[in-house]
C-alpha cells in the first residue's frame, strides 16, 4: 500500500491547501455571519413582499457577490478577519440603501424611507443628475452604517473610513453606486468567475446556493446548552448559540480598545518625569523613533495587503503606540520600586530597547486583529499569514534575540493581557529559542564566543549544575538590555611602595594588568537564554520519547545527555537551523549505538504529532554553503561528522556522564488552574471569576442577572444591598429547618455536585418544587452539603461495626 502520510506531499503543495484551508474558513465565517444579518434586515414573507415586483433575495445575492468583488480588488492578503468584515458591512449598507423599504424590516426600513423622502424634496424633478445627488446625499448618512457596526461590535470611524477611501469607488466603478437592476446582478457575477478562474481556489457564491460541498455538517438545536431560568417557571428554556468566530475576533478587539481607551499615544506625565531625571534626556529621540517606525509600518502594512489599508495600518499603529508608552511607565514604575532609583538615562537611550518594546506592543495588536487566525483554525497546521510573527522583526530590522529580551517583562508589567495573548508571547518566545535567534547575523554567537574567551574553553554559557536548580524569573528587561551586570573577579592587591611616584604606581598598576587582565563582566542575558532554551530542549525531547520511547527513562536521559551537550559544545550546528532538527539528530544517534531499530521515518511521523511543528522543519535543513537537503542528510553529512567520536562513547563500557534532567517549573505566563479546593473546605472550590458579559456593554445590571449571581458575592468588590446578608442568613435557618425534617424521612440523599462559584446556570433543577424566590440555588446546594455530611458519618458508623463496605467502581 502507497504510504500516503503528509511526508509525501511537497512544501509547495502543502502550503497551497493550508492557505485554502484558512480562505475556507474565513469565508464560512463571514457567510454564517452574512446570512444571519440580513435575516434581521431583510423580510422574510410579508403581503408588502409579495404584492412587491421586487424580490429580497436579488439584493441579497447582489450583496455578497459585490462583498467577494469588492475583497478581491481592495485586499492582497485575504485571511484578515477584520477588514474582511468591515467591507462587507460596507457594502450591505450600500445594498440595503438601494432596496425598497417594502423588503426592509425595522429599523432599516424607517431609515430608507427617510432618506428617500428628503432627497425627493431636495431634487427638482427636471434635475438630470438626480442619480448623482441622490448618491451623495445616502453617502454622508451614515445611520444604517451605525446600526450595521453596533451589531458587529465593529469601530465606526474605521468603517466610514475604508468605506470612503476603497468601497465606494469601485462600487462606482462597477456601475451599481445608484441601483441595482438584473442585469447587474449577471454581470457582476460574471466579474466574480472571472477573478475566480483567475485565482483558482473555490468558488464562494455556492455559499448562496447552499452547496454540500462548502457547507458545513449543521449542529443540531438539540445539542446546544440550555440555560434554566429559575426566576419564572413558566418560561421555556432559552436556546444559547454557540459563540460565532466573528463574535469572538470582535469581541478580543474590543477588550483591547477599552483597555487602551484611557492611554495616550504620547508620554505622559509621569514618563516625562523619567526623562527628565535621565543624565541624558530621551524625550527627542524617543518622539523621533516612534514617528520614523510609525510610517515603515503603515508603508509596509499597506505594500502587505493593499494601498487602500495605508489608513489602517495608521489607526492600528496608533493603539500599538498608545500600549508602548503605558507599558514603558509601568516597566519604570517597577524597576524604581525594585532598584530605589529614577535615573534611567542608560536604559532610556538604548535604541534596541525602545524598538523591541514597540515592536512587542505592534505584535500585540497585529496578533489581536489576526486572532481569527486560531479562531477560524479548523486543522492541525498552522498557517502563518503575510503580517504573522516575525514580521516585525523584519520591518522593524530588529534581531530576535532583542526582542526576546522584552517578553517576559512585558507580560508581567501589563495585567490585562488575555490569555490568548500571553500564550501567543510566549509562542513567539519559544519560536525565537527554536530558531529565530540562532540565525547568522544573530549577536548570540558574539555573546558565546565573548564568555568562551573571558572564562577559558571549561566555562559555559550555563553549566549543567545548574539544572537541577530553579529557573529564576526575577530578571526584568532593564536587566537584560544593561547585560552584562555581573561583577568581574576581585583582583589580587598591588604592592606598591608608600614613597613611589605616581609614574611608578602607573607603571606598576600597567605591569599588573597585562599579567592578570580584568575579567569581562559574563552576560546575564545570555546565561538567561541558554537555561530557557535547555528547558525548552528538553520538554521537547520528552514529548517525543513519550510517543516512540514510552516508559524508557533512561534511554531519554542518555539521549538528552548527546542533546544538551551537542547545544553547549558544537553550537555551531544550529547556526540557520532547528532546535528540532538537533533534537531529532541526536535521538537517531543514541538509538543506533544502542542497537535499537528507530529510522528516521518514524521520528519524523511521530514528531508531526507534536504541538507547533511543521514538515519544513525536516525536510528543508541546510547542509552547507546555502545548500538544503533533508533530514537525513544533515545526519550523514554534518551532524556524524561532527559529533561521531562522542556518539560512539555511549557504546563504551564506560559512558560519559549523563547530564542532569532540568528543573521544569510551571511557566511564569500560565494562569492557576480552575478550580482550586480551599484547604480545610468542606468540598468547597473558588476560581477566577468570569465576565459573563460582553466588555462592549459594561458590568451586569441587576436586570440582566439571573436569581443565582443575584445572591453571589465577589470577593474584592463592595458586598452591594444589606439585603443580600439578609437572604443569606435567612437561608442558612430555614435550611437548618429543612434538614431536621429531612433527616426524618428515608429518602436516599441526591448526588453531590461540586460547587462552582462563578459559572451561572450549570446546576439542573432537580425536579422538586421550587423555593420562591432568591433562595431556591442556596437551599438546594446547602441541603447537598449537609447530606454529604450525614453519609460520611454514617459510614464512619459502619466502618466501627465491622461491615464491609463495597467500593464503588
Amino acid at each position: 500500500m502507497m504510504d500516503m502520510t503528509i511526508i509525501t506531499i511537497s512544501t509547495k503543495v502543502n502550503n497551497v491547501v493550508t492557505r485554502l484551508l484558512k480562505k475556507y474558513d474565513l469565508l464560512l465565517a463571514l457567510y454564517n455571519n452574512f446570512k444571519r444579518t440580513s435575516e434581521k434586515i431583510f423580510m422574510d414573507s410579508s403581503l408588502e413582499q409579495m404584492r412587491s415586483e421586487q424580490d429580497a433575495s436579488l439584493f441579497i445575492r447582489g450583496t455578497w457577490i459585490t462583498f467577494l468583488l469588492v475583497k478581491g480588488k481592495v485586499l492582497q492578503m485575504e485571511d484578515d478577519l477584520v477588514i474582511s468584515l468591515q467591507l462587507l458591512i460596507c457594502v450591505l449598507e450600500h445594498f440595503i440603501k438601494l432596496t425598497p423599504p417594502v423588503l426592509l424590516n425595522e429599523p432599516y426600513k424607517t431609515v430608507v424611507i427617510e432618506l428617500t423622502t428628503s432627497v425627493s424634496h431636495r431634487t427638482s424633478r427636471r434635475s438630470q443628475n438626480r442619480n448623482a445627488r441622490i448618491s451623495k446625499a445616502t453617502e454622508t448618512d451614515t445611520r444604517v452604517l451605525e446600526t450595521l457596526c453596533k451589531e458587529n461590535e465593529c469601530n465606526l470611524e474605521e468603517v466610514i473610513n475604508i468605506n470612503s477611501t476603497s468601497v465606494l469607488p469601485i462600487l462606482d466603478s462597477l456601475g451599481i453606486l445608484t441601483s441595482l437592476e438584473d442585469s447587474k446582478g449577471e454581470d457582476l457575477s460574471k466579474q466574480y468567475e472571472e477573478l475566480y478562474l483567475k485565482t483558482k481556489d473555490f468558488d464562494a457564491r455556492l455559499f448562496l446556493d447552499n452547496d454540500k460541498t462548502v457547507l458545513p455538517v449543521k449542529m443540531e438545536w438539540s445539542e446546544l446548552e440550555r440555560t434554566p431560568r429559575k426566576s419564572n417557571s413558566q418560561e421555556k428554556n432559552v436556546l444559547i448559540p454557540p459563540q460565532t468566530p466573528v463574535r469572538a475576533a470582535m469581541d478580543v478587539i474590543q477588550q483591547l480598545k477599552m483597555t487602551l481607551h484611557s492611554a495616550s499615544d504620547r508620554p505622559s506625565e509621569t514618563l516625562i518625569s523619567y526623562f527628565n531625571n535621565c543624565t541624558v534626556n530621551p524625550t527627542e529621540d524617543i518622539i523621533k523613533r516612534v514617528e520614523y517606525l510609525g510610517n515603515v509600518f503603515k508603508e509596509k502594512f499597506a505594500e502587505a495587503l493593499g494601498m487602500e489599508c495605508a489608513e489602517i495600518g495608521y489607526q492600528r499603529f496608533n493603539l500599538a503606540k498608545r500600549l508602548y508608552f503605558r507599558v514603558m511607565e509601568s516597566m519604570l514604575k517597577s524597576e524604581e520600586k525594585r532598584l530605589s532609583v529614577q535615573n534611567f538615562s542608560k536604559l532610556l537611550n538604548i535604541d534596541t530597547f525602545h524598538t523591541s518594546l514597540l515592536g512587542c506592543s505592534v505584535e500585540v495588536v497585529m496578533a489581536t486583529y489576526g486572532s481569527s487566525g486560531s479562531i477560524l483554525q479548523t486543522g492541525t497546521t498552522h498557517a502563518e499569514t503575510n503580517l504573522s510573527f516575525p514580521w516585525i522583526l523584519h520591518i522593524f530590522k530588529l534581531k530576535a534575540f532583542d526582542f526576546y529580551k522584552v517578553i517576559e517583562s512585558f507580560i508581567k508589567v501589563e495585567p490585562c493581557l488575555t490569555r490568548e495573548m500571553v500564550k501567543h508571547l510566549e509562542g513567539c518566545e519559544h519560536r525565537i529559542m527554536e530558531s529565530l535567534a540562532w540565525q547568522t547575523d544573530s549577536p548570540i554567537f558574539e555573546l558565546i564566543k565573548q564568555s568562551r574567551e573571558q572564562e577559558g574553553q571549561t566555562e559555559q554559557p550555563e553549566p549543567t549544575s545548574s539544572f537541577s536548580l530553579p529557573l529564576q524569573h526575577s530578571h526584568t528587561a532593564a536587566d537584560l538590555y544593561l547585560s552584562p551586570v555581573r561583577s568581574p573577579r576581585k583582583q589580587g592587591p598591588v604592592a606598591v611602595r608608600v614613597n613611589s611616584t605616581p609614574c611608578a604606581e602607573n607603571q606598576a598598576v600597567a605591569t599588573v594588568q597585562a599579567l592578570h587582565p580584568p575579567k569581562q563582566q559574563k552576560s546575564t542575558s545570555l546565561s538567561l537564554f541558554f537555561k530557557k532554551v535547555y528547558r525548552l530542549a528538553y520538554l521537547r525531547l520528552n514529548a517525543l520519547c513519550s510517543l516512540l520511547l514510552p516508559g524508557n527513562t533512561e534511554l531519554e536521559q542518555v539521549i538528552w545527555t548527546l542533546f544538551q551537550y551537542t547545544l553547549q559544545n558544537e553550537y555551531e550546528l544550529m547556526k540557520d537551523r532547528h532546535l528540532d532538527q538537533i533534537m531529532m539528530c541526536a535521538m537517531y544517534g543514541i538509538c543506533k549505538v544502542k542497537n535499537i531499530d528507530l529510522r528516521f521515518k518514524t521520528i519524523v511521523t511521530f514528531y508531526k504529532d507534536l504541538p507547533n511543528t511543521s514538515q519544513e522543519t525536516f525536510k528543508h535543513v541546510l547542509i552547507r554553503d546555502g545548500k538544503y537537503d533533508s533530514i537525513i542528510v544533515f545526519y550523514n553529512q554534518v551532524f556524524m561528522q561532527k559529533l561521531k567520536t562522542n556518539i560512539l562513547q555511549y557504546a563504551s563500557p564506560r559512558p560519559p556522564t549523563l547530564s542532569p534532567i532540568p528543573h521544569i517549573p510551571q511557566s511564569p505566563y500560565k494562569f492557576p488552574s480552575s478550580p482550586m479546593r480551599v484547604p480545610g473546605g468542606n468540598n468547597i472550590y473558588i476560581s477566577p471569576m468570569r465576565s459573563p458579559y460582553k466588555p462592549s456593554e459594561g458590568p451586569l445590571s441587576p436586570t440582566k442577572m439571573t436569581p443565582r449571581s443575584k445572591i453571589l458575592v465577589s470577593i474584592g468588590e463592595t458586598f452591594g444591598a444589606p439585603e443580600k446578608f439578609l437572604k443569606i442568613n435567612q437561608m442558612v435557618s430555614s435550611s437548618e429547618r429543612l434538614l431536621k425534617r429531612g433527616g426524618e424521612t428515608s429518602n436516599p440523599p441526591k448526588p453531590l455536585k461540586r460547587l462552582r462559584f462563578d459559572m451561572d446556570g450549570q446546576d439542573e433543577a432537580d425536579g422538586s418544587k421550587p423555593i420562591p424566590g432568591d433562595l431556591k440555588f442556596m437551599h438546594h446546594k446547602l441541603v447537598e452539603m449537609t447530606s454529604l455530611r450525614t453519609r460520611m458519618q454514617e459510614q464512619k458508623q459502619k466502618d466501627g461495626s465491622g461491615t464491609p463496605v463495597k467500593e464503588e467502581n
